[in-house]
Formats: C-alpha cells, sequence, structure tokens
C-alpha cells in the first residue's frame, strides 16, 4: 500500500513553496534573455546622449551582465532624424534602444518633430544631471539669495548665459526659479550662447553674471577653483558637492533634472520592455557602473515603465507652461 510522498519529498516540497512565497525564486532582478542592445543615439559622438550610451553599454558589459553591444550616432532635425528612423523601421528594431533626455519634450512641444515619447516606448530613465547656477571665482555673489535681491532690484543688472537658444532648458529653469521667487520670469535677460564653452567664456569674462548649466559640466571647473556653484536644482544636495545649497532648501520649491533614459520601438512586447528594465535596473548594483557614473558626475535617477511615463508627462506639463507664459508657445 502506498503511504504517500516520503518525507524527504514532502520537505523538498516545503522548502520550495516557502522560497516561492517569499520570492527567492521569482526574483524581479532575476536573469533576462537580453544579450546584446544596439544603442541608437541621435546626436554625435562626444555629447550628453553620446556618452549616456557608450558608459551605460560599457557598464554592462564590463559587467558581464551583456554580451555585445552597438552603437550608432544619427545627428539630424534636433534628434528628430534617429527618432523617425526607429518608428519608421520599428519591426526590425527590437532589439534597438534610444538614448534621450528632457529635449524631447521641448522640442517635441515647439514642433521641432511631429513625435513625443508617447510614440515610443519609455522603458526607464537611468541618470539625472540637475541644473546649476554657477559664477566665476571672483564674483561678488556668494548666495543665491544674493542674485534673487539684484533681481528683485532691477531685473537688467542679472544677466544670465546659457549654452543654449531662448526657450531652452538653460533659458527655462532660471525662469521657474525666479517665479517660485515671487519674481516675474518674463523679466529675465538671458544671453543666449551656441556652445557650453562659449557660455562659460561668456561668465569668465564678465559678460553674463550667472551662467545656468548642468551640474556635471560646472562641477569640473568648480573643483579647479575657475568657477564656484551657488545652488542646484535638485531635491536633495548632491554627494559630489555638500557645500552646495539647493533652491528648494533656499526657499525656492523647484526641482529639476534634466534626465536621460531609454526608449523602445512602438508597442514593444511587455515582457522585453520588462527584460530591458532589469537589466538597467541591476546595473546599478555593479562597481562598473558606480566608477562611470561617479567620473562624469552623474546622479543615479531610475523611474521604469508607467512611473517613467508618469514622469514625463508631468515634465511635460511644467515646462509647457512656463514656455506659454514666456511666448514660446500659444
Amino acid at each position: 500500500m502506498r503511504r504517500g510522498k516520503s518525507r524527504s519529498t514532502r520537505i523538498s516540497v516545503a522548502i520550495l513553496s516557502c522560497a516561492l512565497a517569499i520570492g527567492l525564486l521569482v526574483s524581479p532582478l532575476g536573469a533576462t534573455e537580453i544579450k546584446k542592445i544596439h544603442f541608437l543615439i541621435p546626436g554625435g559622438a562626444g555629447g550628453g546622449w553620446d556618452g549616456t550610451a557608450r558608459g551605460v553599454g560599457k557598464a554592462l558589459l564590463d559587467s558581464k551582465l551583456l554580451e555585445q553591444a552597438s552603437f550608432e550616432n544619427m545627428s539630424g532635425g534636433g534628434g528628430g532624424k534617429a527618432l523617425n528612423h526607429l518608428i519608421s523601421t520599428a519591426e526590425r528594431q527590437e532589439g534597438t534602444l534610444l538614448v534621450n533626455s528632457t529635449p524631447i519634450i521641448i522640442r517635441s512641444l515647439t514642433g521641432v518633430f511631429p513625435q513625443s515619447f508617447r510614440d515610443l516606448t519609455p522603458i526607464a530613465s537611468v541618470i539625472a544631471d540637475y541644473a546649476a547656477f554657477v559664477v566665476a571665482k571672483d564674483s561678488k555673489y556668494t548666495s543665491f539669495k544674493e542674485v534673487v535681491a539684484d533681481f528683485n532690484k532691477d531685473p537688467k543688472s542679472v544677466k544670465i548665459g546659457g549654452g543654449s537658444v531662448r526657450g531652452s532648458m538653460d533659458h527655462l529653469v532660471p525662469a521657474m526659479v525666479f517665479q517660485a521667487a515671487g519674481e516675474d520670469p518674463l523679466k529675465v535677460k538671458y544671453i543666449p550662447y551656441d556652445a557650453g564653452g562659449k557660455a562659460m567664456a561668456g561668465l569668465l569674462s564678465g559678460d553674463v553674471q550667472i551662467l545656468s548649466t548642468g551640474f556635471s559640466e560646472a562641477l569640473g571647473l568648480a573643483r579647479q577653483g575657475v568657477v564656484r556653484i551657488l545652488a542646484v536644482t535638485s531635491a536633495k544636495r548632491l554627494s559630489q558637492a555638500p557645500e552646495v545649497a539647493t533652491v528648494k532648501e533656499l526657499g525656492y520649491d523647484v526641482v529639476f533634472a534634466n534626465w536621460r533614459g531609454f526608449f523602445g520601438v512602438p508597442n514593444l512586447a511587455k515582457e522585453k520592455a520588462e527584460e530591458y528594465r532589469i537589466l538597467l535596473k541591476k546595473m546599478y548594483a555593479t562597481p562598473e557602473w558606480e566608477e562611470i557614473r561617479t567620473k562624469h558626475g552623474w546622479q543615479n535617477l531610475y523611474q521604469s515603465g508607467d512611473e517613467f511615463y508618469s514622469f514625463l508627462e508631468n515634465q511635460e506639463q511644467t515646462l509647457g507652461d512656463m514656455m506659454r507664459k514666456l511666448g514660446f508657445l500659444e
């Protein structure tokens, strides 16, 4: 007569059930089927998109999370050429990730290209480069509050430079901060330069008093003592410059991140999209990624799936509101 399962079998079943119950065998960070990724970069070599894609690719390869990575730079149309290419060839691009950042929102709002992030599959944001307000080392300003005080007395006395055109992030961020300080954002005197290096030269020559730029771009020169960073737009002080205040702690309720992240083709299979997200999440725990992130002064900003989509919608609303106020949108 059979007496049921043996004692050892019952123990094995119990252990298996327990493991399943506490999620040890169904880890959200388990192995993925992704062995290779083709990174599509909507700009030239050496830019922020290029550095992000190649940095992420290198970290994944060096940490053995990925077997192969390829990179394709496709400049044109303010990023629109690569975006259109990905959409129009979607049936053969399941293995491709498009790197992008905040400009996909701004350029979509202004009609530089007709598509938006909604025409893709948002995978995840990976890093943030928060905005920074920078002065020359011998500037009279030692606090961003002093800048706001001068702006309040005479807005024209505070010239703010940036490495891109009017209506870009370098313009919109100070406009948002001065509005949060109770000032008129339309009175912000923004001086556009056609590159970050030229904007920095304008600051150092005294043509502008303040530079609006990315924290990572300012960090190197600040460490060399060439400039000083007065404030950043992160929610908390940044570990690379703990002495620098956030605009929020100074009393101006603005947090702004120029995120960089990845998108898949339209209607990418949910399982495939989730595998990409798992892979990128696992990268954060590797020393290879930490080395690359620290070298570039990047801040981790992992938001995936629906959370990433909601973040994009909120940023679109915030930027759109300010662009309408400044007259860049109807």
